[in-house]
């Protein structure tokens, strides 16, 4: 893509405003550190445009709070009061069960994962956010938690220009054959290699 022109203009009956303005459906995949960081810098972006912004965040603990929370939160304080840049939801989706179990059946937090896709799947259909981050999704579409068919359908006939950007290792193939970006961070170091766990500022 050089000087960002597309390499091929196809022959779709499209002007080019309206293939630039197409909502895209975006997947943040591999073993490599900064998938979320990504789609959370796009947040940032998408807010100083203007756009609502719903953050579904899936498997890290519901004990977490991540500094970019912090900051997409205080982005929609500085919304409501000044007008500036556009709304931001927070929403912490199923159990928040990965890094530490809270109590509760492998059923429960299945049941707790597919209830947060249900609402996912509702907002979408009221065309509720411009922006939806669905951060480590690829995870309860790997356990079987939700139906990875019936994800893929959804998010291929949503309504409207909703953009849509999922994160988690592992992506399966359905989803990134659907999706129009897909992005590998590929690990070529990391501190953990050498017994260096994660610190504040760079993880959180």
């Amino acid at each position: 893509m050089p000087k960002g022109q597309p390499l091929v203009v196809p022959d779709d009956g499209l002007t080019t405003r309206q293939r630039r303005n197409r909502p895209l459906l975006m997947v943040h995949t591999g073993p490599g550190k900064g998938k979320s960081t990504a789609a959370f810098g796009l947040g940032m972006r998408a807010w100083n445009q203007g756009w609502r912004i719903g953050v579904f965040q899936f498997v890290k603990s519901a004990k977490w709070r991540v500094g970019e929370q912090s900051v997409l939160e205080t982005l929609d304080e500085v919304h409501r009061t000044t007008g500036q840049g556009g709304p931001v939801e927070w929403h912490k989706m199923g159990s928040g069960w990965s890094w530490s179990r809270k109590q509760g059946s492998e059923d429960d937090h299945a049941a707790a994962a597919a209830e947060g896709w249900a609402e996912i799947s509702r907002r979408l259909a009221r065309e509720e956010h411009d922006l939806y981050i669905l951060d480590e999704f690829t995870y309860p579409m790997k356990w079987g938690w939700v139906d990875v068919d019936e994800v893929v359908a959804t998010l291929r006939d949503r309504p409207g220009r909703q953009h849509v950007v999922i994160t988690g290792r592992d992506a399966d193939p359905r989803l990134i054959e659907a999706a129009d970006l897909v992005t590998e961070m590929t690990k070529i170091k990391h501190p953990m290699d050498v017994g260096q766990k994660g610190q504040r500022g760079i993880e959180w």
